[in-house]
This record gives structure tokens, C-alpha cells and sequence, in this order.
């Protein structure tokens, strides 16, 4: 059964969007409005794919705007393993320390993409290269904010939305109302569990501020993150105004086999199932395998 969260609605936190146009991906900064404590959610790190270089202009930004506002850094949290973007969750916490968190069914996704990319039995599958894996309906303190973390899997079975005063974070569960929801084809995932996890969602309260992870302006609209749960009851394209479990199974699942791969799902999800760290040869140095036909 799934867990009723205790939610703090008067609580605001501050929140502070960056926008990566490699990958279309928000990271966010929240701040506790009682404190200086603060977390990050789904950092991201640059890679040129063609020259193999990687960089942190994104993260860069993050800790220089935590740096100038004199704030404390407690969590780095992923809300899944991305297939679109590298994670630069240990490079930021190189500099400014907080604990790497992420759902405990991390651990389904390593052992199905340790497989895929052979990684043998050196590649540790029980979750250890994170600080923290939550359970569904886990608490953890951001400052004076009693964050809560829901499992919502379908485009994962990692995937979860986290909820910080009235400010909930959906990862790729949801998208903006126009943009409707995420894939549910990688393996592990699932359309009617998506479906599920949406519902879940939203039966949050309408007033409950919702951020993204991913913004692509369909129709050539200015990009977007932040909408709230009762405009996604009314205006989201894929499950509003009381969309039937059977319509957005059928839909999601003709969507999906239309869709192409992400152009950086193999490094994401090599570097992303590690927490942010690259995998490297017996010399120590960064390599990335390219599975074939696997994927």
C-alpha cells in the first residue's frame, strides 16, 4: 500500500532552475526558507560525445550561486538513473560536501544494465556507490524542510518524486501539462505503472508547485519548468481531465516505439548507475563500453 505523505505546505522554498541545452534537463536549487541549508536535484554534467571531453559548466553554476549565498549543501539528489544526461553529483560534492541519494530500486537498474554492459563482478550492484537509497515514503531534512521521497516508477523502476514544502519535484514522471509524460520503454519500465505513479502524483494537493526534469517547448514555446498539480489535473495532454488507464497504456505504448534512443543513454547510464563516477580500465583511466545490439 502505498505511503500517505505528511506534507508542509506553508513551507516555500526558494528554488532556482538551471537549464542544460545539451540535454534539455533542469537541475534545480532549493533552499529552506528558515536556513541557509540547501539541496540540488539532478545535476548534470556536460560530455561532447564526439571529442570525449567532459565539463561542468552547469554544475560550475550551482556551486558558485551556493558558494555567493553562503549556503550549506545537505542532499545531491537524483530522481532516477538518467538516460540523457551524466550526473554531476561527485563533482559538486567534491567541493561542497551533502549526501547522494537515490531510490532503493537503484538496485534493479544496476543489475539490468550491469548485464547489458558486462561489467562483471567488480561492478557492485547492491547500491553502495550512493550515500542514501530512500524507500518509498522515506523522510530526510533539508534544514527545517521535512522532505519526503515517493516512489513513482513506469519510466524507471528507480524513478521518484520528492516533495519539499510545497514544492514537488517529479523527475521525468511528468513533464509540462503540454508536454504530457515520459517513455516507459527503456527496460523496467512500464506504461500502466506509470499510469499508477501519476495518479499518485496527482492526488497531491492542486495548489502544489511541480517542477520537471526535461523541457523540449513543443509548439516553439519559450522553454519551461515549474506548473502545479492542478493544472496538470486539467491541461496535461497525456493523462488530463480523467484519462483512462487502457487510453494512455495504448497511447504511451504506440508513443514509445516511435521515439529514438537518447544520444547520450550509453554514457548516462554506465556513469548514472555509479552516481556520477565514470567507469575506469585497470590503469585508472575513464573508459565508456558501447554495448552492441543490446540496447
Amino acid at each position: 500500500m502505498a505511503v500517505q505523505p505528511t506534507l508542509q505546505l506553508e513551507k516555500l522554498p526558494d528554488v532556482k532552475a538551471f537549464f542544460d541545452d545539451q540535454s534539455n534537463t533542469i537541475s534545480y536549487l532549493v533552499i529552506d526558507p528558515a536556513s541557509n541549508a540547501c539541496a540540488i536535484i539532478d545535476t548534470v554534467m556536460q560530455f561532447d560525445y564526439a571529442a570525449g571531453r567532459l565539463s561542468y559548466e552547469t554544475a560550475d553554476a550551482i556551486i558558485s550561486e551556493i558558494t555567493a549565498r553562503g549556503l550549506d549543501l545537505a542532499w545531491i539528489i537524483e530522481t532516477h538513473v538518467h538516460a540523457d544526461h551524466l550526473s554531476a553529483a561527485p563533482y559538486i560534492q567534491e567541493k561542497l560536501g551533502g549526501k547522494i541519494g537515490i531510490g532503493e530500486h537503484i538496485l534493479t537498474v544496476q543489475d539490468t544494465f550491469g548485464k547489458i554492459f558486462n561489467e562483471g563482478t567488480e561492478f557492485a550492484r547492491d547500491g553502495r556507490q550512493f550515500d542514501q537509497l530512500f524507500k518509498d515514503g522515506d523522510t530526510y531534512q533539508v534544514g527545517s524542510l521535512c522532505c519526503v521521497a515517493l516512489h513513482t516508477p513506469g519510466h524507471t523502476p528507480a524513478c521518484m518524486v520528492h516533495l519539499m514544502g510545497n514544492a514537488a519535484f517529479a523527475g521525468d514522471t511528468l513533464f509540462m501539462p503540454d508536454g504530457g509524460s515520459a517513455r516507459a520503454d527503456f527496460p523496467g519500465g512500464d506504461a500502466g505503472e506509470l499510469y499508477d505513479s501519476i495518479a499518485r502524483v496527482l492526488a497531491l494537493p492542486e495548489e502544489m508547485r511541480l517542477f520537471v526534469c526535461h523541457d523540449y517547448g513543443p509548439n516553439g514555446r519559450a522553454i519551461a519548468w515549474e506548473t502545479t498539480i492542478g493544472a496538470q489535473r486539467s491541461d496535461n495532454i497525456h493523462v488530463g481531465k480523467g484519462t483512462s488507464r487502457e487510453h494512455f497504456i495504448a497511447m504511451r505504448e504506440t508513443r514509445d516505439a516511435q521515439l529514438a534512443v537518447p544520444k547520450l543513454i550509453i554514457p548516462s547510464l554506465q556513469v548514472n548507475m555509479r552516481a556520477g563516477e565514470v567507469p575506469k580500465d585497470t590503469d585508472g583511466n575513464m573508459v565508456l563500453k558501447v554495448p552492441i545490439n543490446k540496447l
